[in-house]
């Protein structure tokens, strides 16, 4: 038996699969010895823009108004995403000092989460994910609301049509500035740059067509892909029309430690991020497998978010294949919110087929949240329900009545173990119940590696 690592949940420990198993694991990256210096000197080296002083200056200039009676917005991610904004690799106090010594006031600062139509992020959820100096310098934070219309701006529509609708403390402040982590998307290419405004900071109307079924099933919106995405053009057209002075993005490899910033310009700054991520995040491979055992990765918080490293997994499970998934799913939501237990129920009952043809028709109403779904369904045009194994240790009896697939305890027979063993026990039952020699690989890096064929 192989000894692997598991990288998620209380856990982490090591665990067995079979000698025959293949590990396809990311190249491993070069991390950054010294992360403070680094996001110091992405700060002061920016790509494709002026420093954020002469950023400030020039506004002040244009306005006629000192830095003091500047207002500043600092873009942030939530908690789905391992932004560094702690500790000697945190971008956020390193950004708000630089407005405060340029001479913007801490009150004027607003620190805004891009929540998307995600929940909003708690006082103590805040307080684990920020630095303590930012509430020590009185700089306000808070989440961005998608239906609150009172704080939402129409700028008018995309090329696509999409209404553009943005945050207006957002649109309000003299200083906008972007903060996020560039990494593999499903739907976008890679994540970071523009997907702070859309979807992090747009109204909920502005998904219709960013997340509609017609877009999200044209080939092109997937993992690494930007060229020609759809997902990609119609966030980067929202973020265009709403404007961003500056940006900091960062690269991490699997084990969060950073390996690159990226700050500057909009669009500069976020593909130079984009094609270093590329270097390291694609994993070549060479055949598809009987069994693909995956995780959901640190972004896997609920059923919602676990669906990125579903779809990954699909690109390697041969037709009628199985695939075996374990996650943490910590969020009070241990499925997730809105619309989504409803369409992923419906999902589950009417199968794939008739659930893609059912949002593609144009009398469908959308609902929030069924993209999420509509990628669950991309597996299953690889594998059957029943051949999809689930196991989170937050799930109820009920949650898994609700979700397509199977629970990991039906196959593993075990009810009290870590998620790793349960995977362990699983994959041995599922070997003995097929009764034939099978070709297995486990996903070390989960929802991250994008599987690229040679």
């Amino acid at each position: 038996m192989k000894e692997l690592s598991f990288p998620v949940g209380p856990d982490k420990t090591g665990f067995n699969l079979p000698d025959e198993t293949d590990i396809l694991t990311m190249p491993h990256p070069k991390t950054l010895p010294n992360p403070d210096a680094a996001v110091f000197k992405a700060l002061n080296e920016p790509i494709g823009t002026h420093r954020i002083e002469r950023i400030v200056a020039d506004k002040a200039a244009a306005s006629e108004l000192p830095p003091a009676e500047l207002t500043a917005c600092i873009v942030i991610s939530d908690i789905t995403r391992p932004v560094p904004y702690t500790g000697k690799a945190g971008i956020l106090w390193p950004i708000a000092e630089k407005l405060i010594n340029i001479g913007i006031k801490p009150s004027k600062i607003l620190v805004l989460v891009a929540t998307g139509t995600h929940r909003e992020q708690s006082i103590e959820e805040l307080h684990r994910m920020l630095d303590v100096r930012v509430f020590e310098a009185g700089i306000q934070v808070k989440n961005h609301d998608s239906r609150d219309i009172k704080n939402l701006i129409n700028l008018g529509k995309t090329s696509r049509g999409s209404d553009i609708i943005i945050n207006s403390s957002y649109m309000n402040a003299d200083i906008k500035i972007l903060t996020g982590l560039v990494e593999s998307h499903f739907m976008a290419g890679v994540s970071g740059g523009r997907k702070s405004i859309c979807p992090g900071l747009i109204g909920e109307e502005s998904t219709y067509i960013f997340h509609g079924a017609s877009m999200l099933a044209n080939a092109k919106a997937r993992a690494l892909k930007l060229e020609g995405n759809p997902c990609h053009e119609e966030s980067l057209e929202m973020a265009l029309a709403a404007g961003a002075d500056y940006i900091v993005n960062v690269t991490l490899d699997g084990k969060f430690n950073l390996t690159g910033v990226f700050a500057g310009d909009l669009e500069k700054a976020h593909l130079a991020a984009a094609d270093h991520l590329k270097s390291y995040t694609a994993i070549p491979v060479s055949r598809k497998y009987d069994i693909v055992v995956t995780h959901a990765g640190f972004v896997g918080i609920n059923h919602y978010q676990a669906a990125k490293a579903g779809v990954e997994a699909a690109r390697v499970v041969r037709d009628g294949g199985y695939i075996l998934m374990g996650a943490d799913n910590t969020d009070d939501e241990a499925i997730g919110g809105s619309s989504y237990p409803a369409a992923l129920q419906l999902l589950k009952i009417i199968g794939q087929g008739a659930f893609d043809q059912l949002i593609l028709s144009p009398d469908w109403p959308f609902l929030i949240d069924q993209w999420q779904v509509q990628m669950w369904s991309r597996m299953f045009r690889i594998i059957p329900q029943d051949h999809f194994y689930y196991y989170s240790p937050q799930f109820s009896r009920e949650d898994y009545r609700i979700c397509p697939g199977e629970p990991l305890t039906e196959l593993s027979g075990q009810k009290n173990l870590s998620i790793p063993e349960q995977l362990t026990f699983a994959v041995d039952a599922l070997q003995k119940k097929l009764g034939r020699v099978v070709s297995i690989c486990w996903m070390a890096d989960g929802p991250y590696g994008v599987p690229d064929y040679l």
